[in-house]
């Protein structure tokens, strides 16, 4: 019943609530965006859904207009220099991933799943696919997003989303939930530049 109900009920009533309440917050966030670097409010890109079909995710913009597209920035040479003054610190408190919560209420995602890879992303999408972690929705935050983010190899991320698809609960996605709360009150795990594991 969860899986197949309840768990997009709650994604349909959270992430409405949570679209009226923070709608004053996006304004200023918008703001400074502007005003910092001029360019687009709002950053999309193409990443694979459930079944692995293609949606586009937004993120409050947080680099230069220039910046090259479809790369992570953990595989950017010198991410330092395109990322923006407000940038750094919507990513530090991982705010530029707020207008996910769009993506949540129109269902391309959920708010806990597997992170959506990168449409060019071909390992991490391979060895999703050994776990059947490319057959469910993905979502705002993860089981591989709290034990170590940009900082996990491919392979050890991979089994992570598939050990979340073997225990998907109710209870399993409210433990994720705060531990995502801690974990970016901590900014945990997240790595700009290149990784040589992955």
């Amino acid at each position: 019943m969860y899986k197949s109900f309840f768990k997009r009920f709650l994604d349909v009533i959270l992430s409405g609530v949570a679209l009226i309440f923070l709608l004053p917050f996006f304004i200023i966030l918008a703001i400074m965006i502007k005003i910092d670097d001029p360019g687009p409010i709002f950053f999309t890109q193409k990443r694979v859904g459930k079944n692995k079909k293609y949606f586009q995710i937004m993120k409050f913009r947080t680099m230069k207009t220039a910046t090259p597209k479809d790369c992570p920035t953990h595989l950017l040479e010198n991410p330092d220099f395109w990322i923006t003054k407000v940038g750094h610190v919507l990513r530090k408190n991982s705010l530029d991933e707020l207008p996910q919560i769009w993506n949540i209420f129109v269902g391309e995602m959920s708010i806990i799943g597997p992170r959506p890879a990168l449409w060019n992303q071909d390992n991490l999408i391979e060895e999703r696919d050994k776990y059947g972690a490319n057959e469910i929705t993905p979502g705002l935050t993860g089981w591989a997003q709290i034990n170590g983010r940009d900082e996990l190899p491919i392979s050890v991320k991979a089994k992570l989303d598939g050990e979340y698809v073997k225990r998907l609960s109710f209870s399993f996605d409210v433990e994720i939930f705060f531990k995502t709360i801690f974990s970016v009150l901590r900014s945990e795990g997240v790595k700009e530049g290149k990784l040589s594991n992955l």
